[in-house]
């Protein structure tokens, strides 16, 4: 049988995988190597994910980013499915978590981890639910079948909601919205109809061995996160984060990899406790968050209420945000929505980066900071996080060619802009000395997801075309700014 990374890296191999993170990450190989040995890391990285560009999640690496797709009963099937991947990849996503609940999950899933060089997620008890009338009914051998069905695919990571007891139901019994993770209130529903305790807890040893065998990685559910800020840093919370810390050994003594999963709505003031509570409790396991939102009034704005309590988790050490997109608590998101989620998040990791000083990860800001002083337009566009929306948003106003050479903008206009005047009075006087800093990219020590553009992988393995009921399409051909 194959090995994991983690058993690889125990042996003190260092494998293809590592070497590529060790070059995406520029940093040693062999401390890839060995924060992989120590759990501290991950590389999500099942054998049967041909098109896959390894990456690693950890809180001594960049900080990294899951975006959310998957349809529901009502909306979206593979071609909508592939497009929202395609548009999760070109913004900056570093993982992708297929939820789908609707129809043809199968050819969905597969659909994905065939054209995805990014690591892909799934949650199983989604799919268990669908074999069944009542989720009640869902039994052992069902939900073992559809992990190693999902494993065989080439899913690299699972969320597994292990760590929700039958003992830790009644610590939800005060709270303002109860269980609010769908397959934490799926499972708490098995637990009371069946008076047994969790079908995933008590086969949590037969699912490491389905893991260890396609190096499958653990994504350890919070079930029981708050879904609101009264609901935060409570009992129950805690309660199961203690059995994850458990569950993490227990992966760990079969071979396989773990992250775990945090909490959604905490208010600012208990982000980095909820952080290091998690990194204590897990012996350094890589920390996972949803957010977390820091206030429950801005339906619509979510994607900005948790970008901010996601920049200071991953300040505080979390390793990876699960982005979260405007249409959070109202619907399901399209292509917009991915674009304007991955955009939150992507400047919460790079900011939490600058703020952890990682080795080179200000260069990027300072580069474009650069060509921006220097009313480089074009250079602007091109350093931008999103170069589309940029150039769009300036070209609005002033959208001739003769306008990218111009010392303004339609803000300030030329008589009030600050940088010209400034330049112009460093030019004249001669007391004031010039600025003529310039910072090279191409020599920056930063991680790739830390350096434009975005969205740069190794697609080498990733299929160009797409066959669906006869029709060949390929996903590259619509962005969200079509």
């Amino acid at each position: 049988m194959a090995k994991t990374q983690l058993q690889w890296a125990k042996a003190g191999e260092i494998t293809s995988a590592m070497e590529r993170v060790a070059e995406r990450e520029n940093c040693d190989p062999d401390f890839v190597r060995q924060q992989v040995a120590d759990g501290q890391a991950v590389i999500p990285n099942n054998h049967a994910h041909e098109s896959l560009d390894p990456m690693i999640i950890g809180r001594e690496f960049s900080t990294k980013v899951n975006a959310n797709i998957g349809n529901s009963d009502t909306t979206s099937g593979i071609e909508g499915e592939l497009r929202k991947l395609h548009t999760a990849v070109h913004y900056g996503t570093d993982t992708v978590m297929d939820l789908s609940t609707g129809e043809n999950l199968d050819n969905i899933r597969s659909a994905n981890i065939e054209h995805s060089p990014v690591p892909v997620g799934t949650v199983p008890i989604y799919e268990a639910v669908k074999h069944v009338d009542n989720p009640a009914d869902i039994t052992h051998e069902l939900l073992l079948n559809i992990i190693e069905k999902q494993a065989t695919q080439g899913v690299d990571y699972m969320t597994i909601h292990a760590g929700v007891l039958m003992e830790h139901l009644p610590l939800t019994d005060g709270r303002k919205t109860g269980i609010v993770s769908r397959g934490g209130s799926i499972l708490a529903q098995w637990i009371e109809e069946n008076g047994m305790q969790n079908p995933l807890y008590t086969k949590f040893e037969d699912i490491c061995e389905i893991f260890a065998e396609h190096d499958v990685t653990f994504s350890l559910g919070d079930s029981l996160r708050p879904g609101c800020l009264a609901d935060a840093s409570d009992e129950a919370q805690f309660a199961e984060l203690d059995t994850l810390g458990e569950l993490t050994r227990t992966a760990w003594d079969h071979g396989v990899q773990v992250m775990v999963e945090g909490p959604g709505h905490v208010p600012m003031d208990e982000i980095a406790d909820n952080v290091e509570r998690q990194q204590d409790v897990c012996d350094g396991a890589p920390f996972y968050v949803l957010g977390p939102l820091v206030t429950d009034v801005a339906p619509g704005y979510d994607h900005i209420t948790s970008a901010i309590g996601a920049t200071e988790a991953a300040r505080a050490g979390a390793a990876m945000l699960c982005y979260v997109t405007p249409k959070e608590h109202l619907g399901l998101p399209d292509e917009v929505d991915v674009r304007d989620g991955l955009a939150a998040y992507r400047i919460a990791a790079h900011a939490a980066d600058v703020a952890n000083d990682l080795p080179g990860a200000r260069d990027w800001d300072d580069a474009l900071s650069e060509a921006r002083y220097e009313f480089d337009w074009r250079r602007q566009f091109e350093l931008a996080l999103d170069p589309e929306r940029a150039q769009e948003y300036h070209d609005q106003t002033l959208p001739g060619d003769n306008y990218k050479e111009a010392r303004f903008c339609s803000m300030c206009g030329v008589e009030f802009c600050s940088m010209r005047i400034d330049q112009d009075a460093r030019d004249a006087d001669g007391e004031m000395s010039s600025i003529d800093d310039e910072t090279d990219l191409d020599a920056s020590p930063s991680a790739d997801v830390n350096l434009p553009p975005v969205g740069t992988h190794d697609t080498s393995r990733v299929p160009d075309e797409v066959e669906i009921n006869g029709v060949t399409f390929t996903p590259a051909e619509s962005h969200a700014d079509d």
